[in-house]
């Protein structure tokens, strides 16, 4: 069964599913987008030389409609979709179906329109632009590579010797897997547990890597993010946020999760012990 829920960012949310009252007849454009490729061509050269490509944004068509036992239930139904798919408003919208759940960001197009009355149905349609053409997963995903692993559950027995209450994760290395179609960004957090200096993460594949070049603090966060045109460096500390762009080191590269595995590394110049690392990211897709 197909269900559809558009939220909007003042928080009004709408559901369509295939049954009364907001009727899901259909929706258009949850598959691949179009693929733009960029092509060269040099005197006397046979064919063309491919140079680049790049994703058209997604545009989804839902068409629809109301059944209610009222006219005034019917007025007041057509009040909810355009409230919810207001123009000036961004939106969210998360899409169920047969074998999955996914979301996209959504910009509305074409607000709800009414075209077709008949007795106690009213047939609706909206056009929603998606700059980024691609799905994501619901959940954040995380992957932690050095943390304290809890070693202990209720109920709970003391014995003269003690308890060992949690260890440290041995391992420098963690297996991050992008289940998605195309690579994707991330949020590596560092986290000091006492004084450290220049945390950094690396690559295994590739030898690409992120440094920040500062000396952290007990309870200091470093949060660098590599989404395409969200990149920032951030430093949380006693609860007040900093920019600490400036302390990236100048060889770095944020980093990107390649289709499938991906093996990072984390070090530190000083007091590598005293380091935590978590990495957060969706995965993306190019159709449902």
């Amino acid at each position: 069964m197909q269900q559809i829920v558009y939220t909007n960012s003042s928080g009004e949310s709408v559901t369509l599913m295939p049954s009364r009252p907001l009727i899901l007849q259909s929706i258009e454009g949850t598959g691949s987008v179009k693929n733009n490729i960029h092509t060269s061509k040099s005197p006397d050269q046979d064919g063309n030389t491919v140079i680049g490509k790049d994703l058209d944004s997604r545009e989804l068509v839902i068409n629809g409609s109301i059944g209610a036992n009222t006219d005034t239930d019917i007025m007041n139904y057509r009040r909810q979709l355009v409230k919810a798919f207001n123009p000036k408003e961004k939106g969210v919208l998360t899409y169920s179906y047969d074998g999955g759940e996914k979301a996209i960001n959504c910009e509305v197009e074409d607000a709800p329109v009414f075209p077709k009355r008949d007795g106690f149905y009213q047939t609706f349609s909206i056009t929603l632009l998606c700059p980024n053409p691609f799905w994501q997963d619901l959940e954040l995903l995380k992957a932690e590579i050095a943390a304290w692993i809890g070693d202990f559950s209720f109920p709970l027995e003391i014995t003269e010797i003690g308890i060992e209450m949690g260890h440290r994760e041995p391992s420098l290395i963690v297996n991050t897997l992008n289940s998605g179609d195309v690579e994707c960004g991330m949020r590596v957090e560092f986290k000091a547990l006492a004084t450290l200096t220049n945390p950094s993460i690396l690559n295994v594949n590739t030898q690409e890597f992120i440094k920040i070049n500062k000396t952290m603090v007990a309870g200091e966060v470093l949060t660098i993010t590599t989404h395409f045109g969200a990149k920032r460096v951030e430093s949380v500390l006693n609860g007040v946020t900093t920019n600490a762009f400036n302390y990236i080191d100048l060889d770095s590269t944020f980093l990107q999760l390649d289709v499938g595995d991906n093996l990072f590394r984390y070090d530190a110049d000083i007091n590598l012990d005293n380091l935590e690392v978590s990495i957060y990211y969706t995965p993306q897709y190019l159709g449902v």
